[in-house]
């Protein structure tokens, strides 16, 4: 039997693949290795995981349903953990049709696909996205999330929706996961701690947009890549259940970190607020911690230290 995973050569995928190889499960992995960043870095991201006879990787786009199908049909799949996505909250403002392409057609060709093949269990990456402005803090599981103010947001509380539907109506176990910024090595080019590390770095001007007290509940991945592992284990029929660190940091106070572990001084160029930005997130994980034994480990100032000298690494 084995695990599929999509998105397996992004940040989070990729981290999670090593980890469960190391137990020596079957890893079938999907990926298409689209240009959203460089694709040397995706190739990189898997090139450890890839010398294990048990991993084999399709380049394939999860929206192509008949390449899809086969590897459903020719690998022996028992879980499913979905990662893929078109990732990014400001650049699903200018390309929203594509962001629903990907995102939600995507999502429902895995869930029809799971549903066809029996799979025993369905993991949805989903996202803090789906929040939006939330009023109530710490943003709770049972919260109403009826207003995300971007169409990433959206097309995530959409593939939530559609994993609640095939639940109801074909008995898939499936868990929802709502990841709250992650962040270490790996991380995104575009994701602000590894942007700002770069420009810190280069001594360019680091764009802070509003007045620098928007809050983000910085995660580290590898609390993430555990609390995926778990809600392997959980016997359930359904669930959306939050991953994050529940230590909402100000941006203010995350470039002081970075300018601390990089020994640098940022140079700060002042920028409107933008739309599709939340001012706050902020995760209750009393459900994770109950549900998954999910208790983060990492500070932001130990996460921060272990992502700069990756970084560091590399430059």
């Amino acid at each position: 039997m084995a695990i599929l995973i999509t998105g397996v050569a992004g940040f989070i995928g990729s981290h999670l693949l090593e980890k469960i190889v190391i137990s020596g499960k079957k890893i079938i992995g999907i990926d298409n290795f689209d240009d959203f960043y460089p694709e040397s870095i995706k190739r990189e991201n898997i090139a450890f995981s890839l010398k294990s006879k048990n991993v084999k990787i399709y380049e394939t786009d999860i929206r192509d349903f008949e390449s899809c199908r086969k590897i459903f049909e020719d690998e022996n799949i028992e879980v499913v953990i979905h990662l893929a996505a078109r990732a990014g909250v400001r650049p699903s403002l200018e390309d929203p049709l594509l962001y629903e392409d990907v995102n939600c057609r995507g999502t429902l060709t895995m869930l029809e696909l799971s549903r066809k093949y029996r799979i025993k269990r369905f993991i949805f990456g989903s996202s803090s996205s789906v929040y939006g402005n939330n009023k109530k803090i710490p943003f709770s599981e049972t919260d109403i999330v009826n207003e995300p103010i971007s169409p990433y947001g959206a097309t995530k509380r959409t593939g939530e929706l559609y994993c609640r539907t095939f639940n109801i109506l074909h008995g898939l176990s499936i868990i929802c996961l709502r990841f709250f910024t992650v962040y270490g090595p790996r991380q995104r080019p575009d994701l602000a701690i590894h942007k700002f590390a770069k420009l810190i770095d280069q001594g360019k001007p680091v764009p802070l947009f509003g007045d620098g007290t928007s809050k983000r509940d910085y995660t580290f991945y590898s609390d993430i890549v555990d609390g995926i592992i778990s809600s392997l284990y959980l016997d359930c029929d359904f669930e959306i259940i939050n991953l994050g660190n529940s230590n909402p940091i100000e941006l203010r106070q995350l470039i002081t970190i970075l300018e601390s572990s990089l020994n640098k001084k940022a140079k700060i160029k002042r920028m409107d607020f933008q739309p599709g930005d939340v001012n706050l997130t902020y995760a209750d994980i009393s459900k994770a911690g109950r549900l998954l034994g999910y208790n983060p480990n990492f500070s932001i100032e130990k996460g921060i230290d272990i992502f700069t000298k990756w970084f560091k690494q590399r430059m």
